[in-house]
């Protein structure tokens, strides 16, 4: 199984209407990309003057599902949500 770990600062004025943005974008991908098992998006809530502010979890049961959900029409719309609401992006894929 893969893990996909995101993070991100926020960089709205109304950073709760943002992340609110942001975790609908990503979040309607599930049932619509195949091969992404579950997503979740999440503000910080613990330690949030040192860590990022919001973070994306998902599950694959493959690297070809993940690559599936990199290039998927939907995933590249909703991209387009997170860019314009986030910075200082950084991602990790894990093996678990």
């Amino acid at each position: 199984m893969i893990t996909h770990l995101v993070g991100w600062n926020l960089t709205a004025e109304d950073k709760d209407a943002g992340a609110v943005a942001v975790k609908h974008a990503l979040e309607s991908l599930v049932g619509v990309v195949p091969g992404l098992l579950d997503l979740t998006v999440a503000r910080n809530a613990v330690a949030v003057d040192r860590n990022s502010e919001l973070a994306l979890v998902s599950h694959f049961e493959t690297e070809d599902d993940l690559r599936v959900y990199l290039t998927h029409p939907a995933h590249l719309a909703a991209v387009e949500v997170v860019r314009a609401n986030t910075t200082d992006r950084w991602a990790i894929d894990l093996e678990l």
